[in-house]
């Protein structure tokens, strides 16, 4: 049962993965940036479901993404609140070095690359503690095996180490 909940509240956030925001500014979706902790069944590492909000309108940017020696802009990446994702992460850590790596190929983009924002994702322990997961700002490509995306550099903090701007 709790697996088919799990598995139901997956697809449910999945179905709105890139909603772009409307006109006035305003998404239907809570602006949160928040992580959802997925059971392992027994996994090496943790799958966890990483909800926030990134990018920012076309008409505000100048160009955030160097492509081919030109800067551009790029829908759903960088700074900002544009785009609600949500995407499953594989978590490995080694010694005080925490990575995360996409499962599913294509939930963030389908281009080659993709610019991450400095990230804050609140949570609480299982003491009922708050605890953040922090993601730093980072230009991440499309591993050419795997075709997944790894973050590298998180760390976890009481306190939110970025403003999610």
């Amino acid at each position: 049962m709790k697996k088919v909940f799990t598995l139901s509240l997956l697809a449910v956030t999945l179905l709105g993965a890139c909603e772009k925001m409307d006109q006035t500014g305003e998404s239907n979706k809570p602006s949160n940036n928040r992580v959802v902790v997925i059971p392992s069944d027994g996994k090496t590492g943790s799958t966890i479901l990483l909800l926030t909000e990134i990018g920012h309108d076309a008409k505000t940017c100048n160009g955030c993404v160097l492509v081919g020696g030109q800067l551009i802009h790029m829908d759903c990446m960088g700074d900002g609140h544009y785009c609600a994702y949500a995407t499953a992460v594989q978590l490995q850590q080694i010694g005080t070095a925490i990575t995360a790596t996409t499962t599913d190929t294509f939930d963030l983009t389908s281009e080659d690359f993709f610019l991450m924002p400095n990230r804050s994702l609140g949570f609480k322990d299982d003491k009922g503690n708050p605890v953040f997961l922090n993601i730093p700002r980072q230009m991440v490509y499309r591993d050419t095996a795997t075709l997944q995306f790894t973050f590298t550099g998180l760390f976890y903090s009481t306190a939110a180490a970025y403003s999610n701007l």
